[in-house]
Parts: C-alpha cells; sequence; structure tokens
C-alpha cells in the first residue's frame, strides 16, 4: 500500500468573527474548522466547474474500518 500524498499547508487569515461562525457551522458538521474549509473550497470549485478530475477524495477522519 502506498502512503497518501503530503498534504499542502497554507497560512489562511480570516476576521475573528468570520472564524468563530465557520468553527461553529464545522461543529455542528462534525468537522473541524479546516475540514470545513477544505469542504467549501471543494464545493466551490465543483460548482464552479474548476475541480481537477481524478482529484482525490476528502480523508476519511476516525478508527479505520475493521479487516
Amino acid at each position: 500500500m502506498t502512503p497518501p500524498p503530503e498534504r499542502k499547508q497554507v497560512l489562511l487569515r480570516l476576521d475573528p468573527v468570520v472564524y468563530e461562525a465557520l468553527a461553529r457551522w464545522a461543529s455542528d458538521e462534525l468537522r473541524s474548522a479546516n475540514a470545513q474549509i477544505e469542504f467549501l473550497l471543494r464545493r466551490a470549485l465543483a460548482e464552479t466547474g474548476r475541480l481537477p478530475t481524478g482529484i482525490a477524495p476528502i480523508p476519511k477522519r476516525g478508527r479505520p474500518p475493521q479487516a
């Protein structure tokens, strides 16, 4: 099994009020704020036809399935 590709790290500056709203939304959907940002960016890219083909799905979090 090959290891997953390394994830890109970026610095993001947000208004604190925007971050708090994002964090609440992420919590409501049982995601981290980082995962919520990636989810929203992917959805926006897909809606505008800019999501690259062959992109890997968002990695699943939590306990791995039992074999």
